[in-house]
């Protein structure tokens, strides 16, 4: 082989485009090809989803998963992180980190900040039920497995401990976000105990002209109301409100109304940064009820409890007390 020849094979080879990057095959989250067959999913346990997104949470969330790991009704926790500028490294020690009873816990980075990516169907739910939470919600152990079985005998309806209200502003002639002291319409992605059906629905339900795809996208320019939009899809497929279960102790470290302790955890919440946090679900009710078509909201009426106790009052001990209570001398 000559000098020149091997001049001119270097010259082709500078002058070359460069090799494009190798893509790899990213699996269509609603092919249902790929995702388990439904006869297969089990129906006594269920997989909880941690919605992770503030760093200044991570704490909190370690021990609200490793909570969750060692209950008997939990396969499997999936900590979904939607926080893009979040480093490897950080997630990589949260992995580490992550240790609890039975149920294995994983951390998934979420392919995008949306808030829609908190519902995608995924393979590695194995369960007909899904718990959906957030990262600074601590619930009791008893309250959770008391929903758990709340939600095994309503299993098109979703079940939860956070209520909120859709109402209509008659001097407005307008849907609004409330709260209501008698009925209730919402619950919250605080804790939320839904059928593992419901988020192929959401994610990859279209109706005529793709209904839901546009109204996920109301999701993702207000940054805001997936819960909501995820009250119509199951209130529309059960064709009944939501459940409300009654806690032992559920600890909302995010709520804004917390006077003490836990600055950091509150400031990182959605609600908490916005003065107008109320109004804009009140027009995502209104966008959703324009693109959907309907109103598919449904009413629901009082609070299912874990134990019934005596409601007459006698008098024990120079004291008035619920008359099973024993009064100690």
């Amino acid at each position: 082989m000559t000098v020149p020849f091997l001049l001119l094979v270097a010259a082709i080879l500078l002058c070359a485009p460069p090799a494009l990057p190798i893509r790899r095959h990213t699996p269509d989250p609603c092919d249902r090809t790929i995702l388990p067959p439904p006869r297969t999913l089990r129906s006594d346990q269920m997989t909880v989803l941690i919605n992770g997104y503030s760093e200044s949470r991570i704490p909190l969330l370690t021990s609200i998963a490793a909570a969750y790991s060692a209950l008997p009704s939990v396969a499997a926790v999936l900590v979904l992180w939607g926080n893009p500028s979040t480093p490897a490294e950080t997630l990589t020690q949260l992995s580490r980190n992550l240790s609890g009873g039975e149920a294995p816990v994983s951390v998934i980075r979420q392919k995008s900040a949306s808030l829609n990516s908190r519902f995608l169907p995924r393979r590695s739910i194995r369960t007909r039920a899904v718990l959906i939470c957030d990262d600074d919600v601590e619930i009791d152990s008893r309250s959770v497995e008391f929903a758990f079985r709340v939600w095994s005998a309503n299993r098109d309806r979703l079940v939860g401990f956070f209520a909120r209200s859709h109402d209509v502003d008659l001097s407005r002639r307008a849907w609004i976000y409330t709260v209501r002291p008698d009925k209730y319409s919402i619950l919250l992605t605080k804790f939320m105990i839904a059928k593992t059906d419901y988020l192929y629905e959401y994610s990859c339900g279209g109706g005529g002209g793709d209904r839901m795809g546009e109204a996920r996208g109301v999701v993702d320019e207000m940054r805001n109301c997936e819960d909501i939009l995820m009250n119509f899809v199951a209130a529309e497929g059960a064709g009944a409100g939501p459940v409300l279960v009654g806690s032992e102790r559920a600890r909302d470290w995010g709520d804004a109304r917390n006077e003490q302790g836990g600055k950091e955890v509150r400031e990182a919440g959605l609600s908490s940064r916005r003065e107008d946090h109320r109004k804009r679900r009140g027009e995502c009710i209104r966008e959703f009820h324009r693109i959907l078509g309907k109103m598919a909201l449904r009413y629901s009426y009082g609070k299912v409890v874990n134990s019934v106790g005596e409601q007459g009052l006698c008098e024990k001990g120079g004291k008035l007390v619920f008359c099973d209570q024993q009064v100690s001398n």
